[in-house]
């Protein structure tokens, strides 16, 4: 199997072709790497309303025309945005590239932004705001977000408010639109059924005429502030998140840490599930993670238990991660090593994720990753690696908790950080 193959255009914008032997289908994402980490406070959510807006009418085709343009030649259209990437994807059938292709670049580059659609969709997304707020296991990691990093970009909704979508109109959108995709930080990136000659030709032609803005948008840096969070609601169980700092995507350690959250709380091996779950009874659903941005991450733990049960999980939790940092068990970081290879080789099997994977390597590290190259990386971590990476986050002595259910849980992140930091 042949490598990707990576262009530049003049103007900025990274192609990459990942031509798969034996697919009958391709996966195409034009990536932009700003997001909304990139927004000030008044902007928040602008980025999302933003890709709502681009499918209400792109080029000369219509909301209707869009969808069917896709639908018509088999294919899928979707989008995402996130903290720092704003992604629009397609699946279609061999041969559906110059579709996908100028539909997508439509989307990007050359969105109607009627002022009526606007209206509507703020209401839209003002539905969506409410039913994340609705929805308690959505909420509380919005709470511990927003206490990891309070007062910054990073720490608020990627939603936005219906105040601050409310005062965005087709003007400054389109300028918002020309600062957050603009062809220095934009990503074409296709797998599959694809030739290399055709995807940079179209790429070419479709997208080598964006123009650079004079300010294209800029993430301040992020700073881990901690704090706790609580809000009181009649449930039948309660939500916790607790969150530690950890170093960016970039970071020597960042693997290290990526194991210790799979030894925490990756899987059904895992030290949380066994301890919380399997021996105590405390919660039915648990788990860690490492999240891992350009400047900045975090080590998380989310779990939803019964109210009365919620402090003295929390207390696991903490002893958990203090066992845990102390030293690895015999056997644990083989498997934890294990699950984080055979997920990367997992995910090669999908094209859709090959080209999100490649779009992101791409804006993380101006090149791309080879699956022996990650997993050589993870292969290579020790236990005193893990040990290192683990005293990095505790080091701070900060923790960003949230709980969300009945006055009986509201101690749990006060009984986290105690048994964490005692």
């Amino acid at each position: 199997m042949s490598a990707p193959a990576i262009h530049r255009l003049a103007n900025g914008v990274t192609v990459v072709c990942d031509r798969a032997e034996g697919f009958e289908t391709l996966a195409l994402s034009v990536v932009a790497g700003r997001g909304a980490r990139h927004e000030d406070a008044r902007r928040s959510g602008w980025s999302h309303l933003l890709e709502h807006m681009v499918f209400k009418g792109a080029g000369e085709r219509s909301a209707k025309v869009i969808v069917e343009a896709i639908e018509s030649e088999g294919g899928q259209i979707n989008a995402a945005t996130g903290q720092e990437r704003t992604s629009f994807q397609v699946r279609a059938l061999a041969g559906g590239l110059p579709l996908a292709l100028a539909v997508t670049a439509d989307l990007v580059l050359r969105p109607t932004l009627d002022p009526d659609d606007l209206a509507k969709e703020v209401q839209v997304v003002g539905q969506e705001i409410a039913e994340a707020a609705d929805t308690p296991d959505d909420q509380v990691f919005e709470l511990a977000q927003a206490a990891a990093f309070a007062g910054q970009p990073l720490g608020r909704p990627i939603l936005g408010t219906m105040e601050s979508i409310g005062a965005a109109d087709p003007a400054t959108l389109e300028a918002w639109r020309g600062a957050v995709y603009a062809p220095d930080r934009l990503v074409v990136a296709a797998a599959g059924a694809v030739d290399e000659d055709e995807v940079l030709k179209l790429a070419q032609d479709l997208f080598g005429s964006a123009i650079a803005p004079d300010q294209p948008a800029q993430a301040p840096d992020a700073a881990f502030t901690g704090g706790q969070a609580r809000e009181r609601r009649k449930l039948e169980q309660a939500h916790l998140v607790f969150m530690l700092p950890a170093p960016g995507i970039a970071d020597p350690d960042h693997w290290a840490l990526r194991l210790f959250a799979e030894m925490l709380g990756g899987g059904m091996s895992s030290r949380l599930f066994q301890e919380a779950r399997e021996r105590l009874g405390l919660a039915y659903a648990i788990d860690a993670w490492a999240e891992a941005w350009a400047d900045t991450g975090a080590l998380g733990i989310y779990a939803g238990c019964a109210a009365a049960d919620a402090g003295r999980l929390a207390a696991v939790a903490a002893e958990q991660v203090r066992a845990l940092a102390a030293g690895a068990e015999a056997g644990e970081l083989a498997r934890a090593k294990a699950q984080l290879k055979a997920s990367l080789y997992m995910g090669r099997e999908s094209l859709a994720a090959r080209a999100e994977q490649a779009a992101a390597q791409i804006l993380a590290f101006d090149r791309l990753l080879t699956p022996a190259e990650v997993a050589g990386a993870i292969e290579a971590v020790t236990d005193e690696d893990v040990a290192r990476a683990a005293a990095r986050v505790l080091a701070p002595r900060r923790a960003a908790s949230s709980v969300l259910g009945p006055k009986s849980a509201l101690d749990a992140p006060a009984r986290f950080e105690g048994a964490l930091f005692g």
